[in-house]
């Protein structure tokens, strides 16, 4: 397939005269100029973006000519017309059909299940709107300038976030398979929620839900149904809910496995339920963003108009007014807490979703000058606001039980997790009138707002592979989608199993967060102090027609860098005591599950030898030029240059 395009600028001298000076072509990735010569891409006589007249692809828009060049050079002052004719065999890159399908895409990967269940259950035990200051700063000091960097990372680059880094500093390129060895393990586990919820759907629909009553086979001596209309009925620590039996004992099984080390047969209720979701998962996403961006009018919509039902509800609850001022009544002294600072910091990070690859995917879809500063400002904002509105919707109903039960709220909301929509929520809803209506409208919401992350997550690991290997997976999108799901399908099947609750928790806990914030850390270091703030400016500056201000510069030089590291310092100075249901983790599966992060994280170190041993030169050339003229070049100050010169001679000696 041929594109080509053609530029043309005219410029008038007194008499009226044209004459044609110079013309140049660009054929499969080489620029061949009037006089002859020829410039690969990345040539120091083309500038690759940080200076004025680049594009994204590292060729200028326009090339300017001596007069004394050459001997058929233009005289001085005379008219000057330059024809650029771009001709390219490659297929051009897919773009949205609609601003508002990347818009949704975005929207529909932020505002996910941890809106829901995390956010609410992390603003109460943190103090309650005493959490909102620590969440703010966080967001604004942290998360919304990586959300921003991303966007504007993908959109100049067009590139997903493997091949990217060539245009940034190619030693850094594990991180990008990092990333996508990440999302793999994310749809193993993930997806696995989205099939309990898809359980619960198909269980709504009937008269009487069956988490209500205590009369069911899977039922114990102990469940209680305890209810203020139930007056004769005493609560004991041994009593136990039929929403929790339900969840338990008949969706996970769980009492048929005694841990990890024994897990059980897979179930094969829930193994059809997680098919049927990568089933939907795979036609959604299979030809690019063309479909996925009309799916998310409805996946990323729908959980919206269902919040707004469930707010409306709730309210109408008695009690909602308990839920309420639980969910919100500061708690000043909290904030002297390191924890509060630490939980803020880690929840805006994993709401917002940067370092995944999704964002460098999804704006590398967008057109060359597309407003992505406004984007990153509405898409965050309304993920934010989203997770606050979510927090009114589960107190409400948790305001309502603890007012039927006579009991405290923060008796009710003892559980995090799952457990505070599977259990604790399916009790509420199942108490309400017309308890079927919004079982069904609540459980599909769970499964939307799953599949939004899904279908971004994944498409965020195509996007990356076909980048990188165009001439063997571009014509074969489809079968390399079908491989992939299949994968993530086979990966997921321990979490299927009757121990599968305890897997789920286990790469939750460390498969993914440790590994994907000092990815992060790595990606805004490369970007800020190697790639160059300024050069990085400029690139925005080109997309944009403004630069970003000193705000933004201080948060991508320092205060990111910070941010994540104060993270990562947090986590591994203070491990997460990991437990589910009456199952302790013993130590090993710690040992276990920082095996599990350090294997996507080791490609970063892997592949920095890898580039060294390949690159040509001597080992210390290659080392000196890797590090140092990338600093140097990239326009970063002085001081940070000599500082690198000064580490790199020490090594050397």
């Amino acid at each position: 397939m041929e594109m080509t395009q053609s530029m043309v600028m005219d410029r008038e001298n007194e008499g009226g005269e044209k004459e044609k000076g110079e013309e140049s072509s660009q054929e499969n990735g080489r620029l061949t100029l009037a006089d002859g010569g020829v410039a690969e891409k990345g040539d120091p006589k083309v500038n690759s973006g940080g200076g004025s007249g680049g594009v994204s692809n590292g060729y200028p828009t326009s090339t300017a000519q001596s007069p004394k060049e050459g001997a058929g050079g233009v005289p001085t002052g005379a008219p000057r017309t330059l024809v650029v004719q771009q001709t390219s065999l490659d297929r051009p890159r897919e773009t949205w059909s609609k601003k508002m399908d990347f818009l949704l895409s975005v929207i529909g990967y932020a505002v996910d299940l941890g809106n829901v269940w995390r956010f609410p259950y992390i603003c109460y035990q943190n103090g309650g709107g005493a959490f909102l200051l620590p969440y703010m700063l966080m967001a604004v000091f942290g998360g919304v300038p990586l959300f921003y960097m991303e966007l504007a990372l993908g959109q100049f680059h067009r590139s997903g976030c493997i091949s990217i880094w060539k245009h940034i500093c190619p030693i850094f390129k594990g991180v990008g398979f990092a990333i996508c060895i990440i999302a793999l393990y994310i749809a193993f586990y993930y997806n696995t929620i989205m099939a309990w919820a898809l359980y619960y759907l198909l269980a709504s629909f009937r008269p009487t839900l069956p988490w209500t009553t205590c009369s069911n086979p899977w039922n114990t001596v102990n469940c209680l149904r305890y209810l203020s209309t139930d007056s004769n009925v005493t609560w004991t620590n041994t009593s136990t809910s039929p929403a929790e039996e339900f969840y338990t004992r008949q969706v996970l099984q769980v009492h048929l496995s005694p841990g990890l080390h024994q897990l059980g047969s897979v179930s094969w209720q829930l193994a059809l339920c997680l098919l049927f979701i990568f089933t939907i998962v795979y036609f959604s996403i299979w030809k690019g963003v063309k479909t996925s961006g009309k799916v998310v009018w409805v996946t990323a919509t729908f959980p919206y108009l269902v919040l707004l039902v469930l707010l409306v509800r709730g309210a109408t609850l008695p009690g909602a007014w308990r839920g309420v001022v639980f969910y919100l009544k500061p708690d000043w002294g909290k904030l002297l807490s390191t924890t509060v600072w630490i939980d803020a910091a880690a929840q805006i990070f994993f709401s917002l979703g940067p370092g995944f690859g999704v964002l460098l995917a999804f704006a590398s879809y967008n057109p060359f000058h597309n407003n992505c500063y406004k984007d990153a400002l509405v898409t965050s904002s309304v993920n934010c606001l989203t997770s606050f509105l979510s927090g009114f919707v589960i107190f409400t109903v948790l305001g309502y039980m603890a007012e039927m039960r006579k009991i405290g709220v923060e008796t009710v909301a003892k559980d995090a997790g799952p457990s505070l929509l599977f259990i604790i929520y399916a009790e509420a809803i199942a108490n309400m009138p017309a308890a079927t209506f919004f079982a069904i409208i609540f459980f599909l919401m769970i499964i939307m707002l799953g599949l939004d992350s899904t279908f971004a997550g994944l498409e965020g690991v195509i996007t990356a592979m076909l980048d990188e290997f165009p001439q063997l997976l571009s014509k074969r999108r489809e079968l390399f989608v079908l491989g992939l799901v299949c994968v993530c399908y086979l990966g997921a099947l321990s979490t299927l199993t009757y121990g599968g609750a305890f897997v789920v928790k286990l790469f939750e806990e460390y498969a993914t967060g440790p590994a994907v914030i000092t990815v992060v850390f790595l990606e805004v270091i490369a970007v800020s102090w190697f790639y160059g703030t300024s050069r990085f400016c400029a690139d925005v500056n080109m997309m944009l027609g403004f630069s970003p201000g000193l705000f933004w510069r201080v948060c991508w030089v320092a205060i990111c860098p910070i941010f994540l590291l104060f993270i990562i310092v947090s986590f591994l100075a203070f491990p997460p005591e990991v437990k589910l249901f009456d199952y302790i983790y013993p130590p090993w599966t710690t040992v276990l599950g920082y095996c599990i992060g350090v294997s996507s994280f080791i490609c970063v170190p892997a592949y920095m030898v890898y580039h060294l041993l390949t690159a040509k030169g001597t080992f210390k050339q290659v080392r000196g030029c890797v590090c140092v003229l990338r600093v140097c070049s990239g326009h970063t100050s002085v001081l940070v240059c000599v500082c690198y010169v000064c580490v790199l001679v020490v090594h050397l000696c």
